[in-house]
């Protein structure tokens, strides 16, 4: 996910100069300076300097990456935070006062430039913090604004979402093989089919049920598969794969 915001940036033309790199590992370290020219700093410099402080780590790993900046950060600070169930109120009472925070759940498509990202801010941000974070996340996609309280809905739907996409695109192809398609050639039909969808939602702003009827023919092959969905509660299954990716990120919020 940093790699993925980074090069979201030096994309967007982010000046390599004023952007710095927190990374321990130093064949890693070696890699993010050779692919994108940034300087790669230990933690500390880099929470000295920065303006915005974006903390891309596992949620296990963020109260030892915040007591080990917390002596340096100064308030005007903002801080940018991508970790699952990791609440602002949590990050506020590791750093010291007065320092914003904007709580981020991203997702991965951001790495092709069409991610999806949703914002909130703690109790010390304000308007011009989350343009800032706006802007950070502009770089890879699009940004829309919610309610802290809803971000684990959000870590549900978007945050989660791409793999239950890419978990049906890679059942339909295993279908299309079973079919007695080329893996190749089936391939090739599920990831257009699932492209030309996702565009016509975008471009028409039309409801889906309205864009699956225009498809589904009275009697027909559509509706014969809609069916067989039907009755194996698809719909039911998808609204509780997404209630448990809620509840897990409720649970990480606890822990925490």
């Amino acid at each position: 996910m940093g790699e993925m915001l980074l090069s979201g940036l030096v994309r967007a033309g982010g000046r390599v100069d004023q952007l710095m790199v927190g990374e321990k590992r130093p064949e890693r370290a070696r890699e993010l300076e050779e692919r994108y020219g940034v300087a790669v700093v230990s933690n500390i410099e880099a929470a000295t300097k920065a303006d915005t402080v974006a903390l891309v780590v596992k949620p296990r790993d963020m109260e030892s990456v915040l007591r080990e900046i917390a002596p340096v950060l100064r308030p005007g600070q903002l801080i940018v935070s991508p970790a699952a169930g990791i609440t602002t109120a949590f990050i506020e009472s590791h750093v010291p006062e007065g320092i914003a925070v904007v709580r981020v759940m991203p997702n991965t498509p951001a790495l092709v430039d069409e991610g999806m990202a949703a914002i909130s801010p703690g109790s010390h941000c304000d308007d011009a913090h989350l343009a800032e974070a706006e802007a950070l996340l502009a770089s890879t996609g699009r940004v829309v604004r919610v309610p802290e309280k809803q971000q684990d809905a959000v870590t549900a739907i978007s945050g989660s979402g791409p793999a239950y996409i890419f978990f049906v695109v890679e059942s339909m192809i295993e279908a299309g093989v079973h079919l007695g398609l080329p893996r190749a050639t089936a391939s090739e039909l599920v990831i257009q089919t699932l492209y030309g969808s996702a565009t016509m939602l975008r471009e028409t702003g039309t409801h889906p049920a309205i864009l699956r009827e225009q498809v589904t023919s009275p009697g027909g092959t559509t509706a014969s598969a809609l069916r067989e969905l039907e009755i194996h509660k698809v719909r039911a299954a998808f609204l509780a794969a997404m209630e448990a990716a809620r509840n897990r990120s409720r649970e990480l919020a606890e822990g925490s």
